[in-house]
């Protein structure tokens, strides 16, 4: 890809009007400035944006997936944008030449689909769970992996032109995970870049209230739209296993297997199971799709 240019889309719903200032404003102090900024508010009155900030209201909360997708349709209509770079509304770029550096990795890999910034608090400290492989001891360790970050990361428009966008139906949880293994079994680069940093407070995913049900619903939806039928029992029994020993919340559980129930009774189409040298293939990159 020669010369990628980079659109910016960031999701917000209104509660966090300064950080998604400094955010913008963090956006504007890039070396290599982004050909187009589009702030979508998810079912919120829209703040008040920069000039030159393409802002999109949604009468309702479309879910990140679903508020995504819209802001990607939004970047393609401008018609000037060859990779998307999703950023939490409560994130800051900490360095002026991030878009430098993605940019320049997409133009030396015409396969590079995804890369996945990396996640640091205040203190430069980065949670394991903002690590996306298995052995998650050095973030500073980059290189292929098989998902991503939700919170910072870039997307070539081509790709997504050949793997889908953003599954609507997911709402919220494993949609990261979703869209890169659609990207690794069309045979698309999956990257983790941990100079590519997005500042951003330091958090718990259950600070969401519909996180159990949410991240049981989703994961039993991974396994029946892209896993080989073999490995779908092997896949949800490993999660089964792992949540019980994890989780200490007794509503959490309950919450959980509610979520799992419903992701067994609802279906959540198109069932296109991954092939097995992408099973391979993920094998060698560390992450087997069984964990």
């Amino acid at each position: 890809m020669r010369h990628p240019r980079v659109g910016v889309a960031i999701l917000t719903m209104g509660t966090r009007p300064a950080e998604l200032s400094a955010l913008l404003d963090s956006v504007a102090k890039q070396d290599t400035p982004a050909a187009r900024v589009v702030v979508v508010s998810n079912g919120a009155p829209l703040p008040p944006l920069p000039e030159g900030v393409t802002g999109v209201e949604l009468a309702e909360n479309l879910g990140i997936s679903g508020g995504r997708n819209v802001a990607l349709a939004r970047l393609r209509e401008f018609g000037d944008v060859d990779v998307a770079v999703d950023l939490d509304d409560d994130g800051q770029l900490i360095s002026p030449d991030v878009f430098t550096r993605l940019a320049a990795l997409y133009a030396a890999d015409e396969r590079l689909g995804i890369v996945s910034f990396r996640i640091a608090d205040e203190r430069g400290r980065t949670q394991r769970r903002h690590v996306p492989r298995l052995r998650a001891k050095d973030p500073m360790r980059g290189g292929p992996v098989t998902t991503f970050l939700g919170g910072g990361h870039g997307l070539s428009l081509r790709m997504l032109d050949e793997t889908g966008d953003w599954p609507d139906a997911f709402f919220y949880a494993h949609e990261e995970t979703d869209l890169a293994w659609r990207a690794l079994d069309a045979g698309w680069k999956v990257l983790y870049e941990p100079e590519l940093v997005l500042r951003h407070p330091w958090t718990s995913p259950t600070r969401h209230a519909v996180y159990h049900r949410m991240v049981a619903r989703n994961r039993v939806w991974l396994a029946k739209r892209h896993l080989p039928a073999l490995l779908v029992p092997v896949y949800l029994g490993v999660w089964t296993a792992l949540t019980v020993a994890r989780t200490r919340s007794a509503a959490g559980l309950r919450a959980w297997f509610g979520g799992f129930a419903e992701g067994l009774r609802t279906p959540c189409p198109p069932r296109r199971p991954m092939r097995w040298a992408t099973v391979v293939r993920m094998a060698r990159l560390g992450r087997p799709p069984v964990v």
